[in-house]
């Protein structure tokens, strides 16, 4: 456990901040932090990078690309830290596991979660210590504990008693911590079923992992990605502190509170600058656990390299479906299946700038290019798209740094995953 004096100001500076934030988003400003010395930023927050248009000025690409800023991933590692000082940072390498951007946060101090042997191999050949990892998935082969074990990684991840007994097995005397189910409101992406325990199995499993010789090192959460509203960390360690009692009174002395990831990216909406996530985390903290706060890991993906990223894609067809029908069909040569997965259900809203921006608009459905009918980006959200818009007309998309190329098919339908530059 930490000692901290930050009770006795938090408050203020929270009052004080939220002024700030609240004319920040209403602004044209920045939304982050002061930059780092030499990163060029956009005017706001998840516009176009100085850096990616001087280099989609000289190049063009057949195929949709991602073009990632690899030091606007810098300055948002750096925002984080500065708001967060408190917080070990472990980046969630699924987010975009580019060799250039494990080596920029490597080299920055940042410790990484990984879901794999494959993430664990590519963080070590980046020369990151194994100390500095932390095997978060809680669905792991046997064979996979054992090779992360072997290769010196102590903090794994688990939510069931069956996972539990693996890393006992597999992982002797490794640091464990349990994730919790939580409700996820106010997130644009939730992540409320497939992981973590209801918090009554978590005490029983803590209190098991001492049983079976593992370290019981602390409780995980995930608030939902893309998490908009503030407020959702003080619900979540509202129960996370009564588990750290509970837990008490059963001999077990937890140390470290894992609050996840769910620190935005900017997408069709402006999202609250980093600080004020900030601010609302440090104080959730010290309502809940007083002057001695446990241990801090965040696990930030998409906050830390969405907004570094563009999509340059193309117009492939524009179409209507009846000669009376005013709204127009724009088909891209990207969709759900090579790099935009995140529009499932229209979750996720990215933005498009085009070469006919400024003029006037109208109504579009924006569609991919498979032959699957599921490969509809947004037909229920409106969204409006240059009448001068052209087959042929290259547009990109904002704020695509995150989810994109991982969740890229191999070759549906003979489409190539979708292609990636770190500049």
């Amino acid at each position: 456990m930490l000692a901290t004096n930050r009770g006795s100001n938090a408050r203020f500076r929270n009052s004080s901040r939220k002024v700030r934030s609240e004319a920040a988003i209403a602004s044209s400003i920045s939304l982050v932090a002061e930059p780092a010395t030499g990163i060029r930023l956009p005017e706001s927050q998840g516009d176009l990078s100085p850096r990616i248009a001087d280099y989609l000025s000289c190049h063009s690409f057949d195929e949709p690309c991602l073009v990632v800023d690899v030091d606007i991933v810098e300055h948002n590692y750096n925002s984080l830290v500065r708001a967060l000082p408190l917080a070990r940072v472990f980046y969630a390498v699924k987010a975009n596991p580019a060799d250039a951007i494990i080596a920029r946060l490597a080299s920055l101090g940042s410790c990484f979660d990984t879901a794999s042997p494959t993430e664990i191999d590519l963080c070590l050949a980046h020369g990151v210590s194994p100390s500095r990892i932390s095997y978060g998935n809680t669905i792991k082969k046997q064979r996979d504990i054992a090779y992360a074990y072997d290769r010196g990684v102590r903090m794994f991840a688990f939510d069931s008693d069956a996972e539990l007994e693996k890393l006992a097995e597999s992982a002797p005397g490794a640091m464990v911590y349990c994730r919790v189910l939580m409700e996820c409101a106010g997130a644009e992406w939730p992540l409320s079923r497939k992981f973590g325990c209801e918090p009554e199995m978590a005490l029983r499993l803590l209190v098991r992992a001492r049983e079976l010789g593992l370290d019981p090192y602390g409780i995980s959460f995930h608030v939902g990605s893309q998490q908009t509203d503030l407020s959702q960390w003080d619900v979540a360690l509202s129960q996370v502190t009564k588990l750290f009692a509970d837990l008490r009174a059963h001999g077990v002395a937890l140390r470290m509170v894992n609050l996840g990831g769910g620190l935005p990216s900017r997408y069709r909406a402006r999202v609250h600058p980093v600080e004020s996530y900030g601010d609302a985390i440090m104080a959730a903290m010290v309502d809940h656990f007083g002057p001695i706060i446990p241990e801090i890991i965040i696990e930030p993906g998409r906050s830390i390299v969405g907004d570094a990223g563009v999509i340059q894609a193309e117009v492939v067809l524009i179409s209507r479906k009846s000669d009376t029908e005013d709204k127009r069909w724009v088909y891209l040569d990207i969709g759900k299946f090579s790099g935009l997965a995140e529009t499932m259900d229209e979750s996720i809203k990215y933005r498009f700038m085009t070469p006919a921006d400024g003029g006037a608009t109208g109504p579009v459905v924006i569609a991919g290019p498979t032959c699957d009918s599921a490969d509809i980006l947004y037909e229920k959200t409106h969204y409006e798209l240059p009448l001068d818009l052209k087959v042929g007309d290259k547009i990109l998309i904002l704020s695509t740094g995150a989810y994109t190329t991982t969740y890229s098919a191999v070759n549906f339908n003979g489409f190539a995953p979708l292609n990636s530059v770190c500049i």
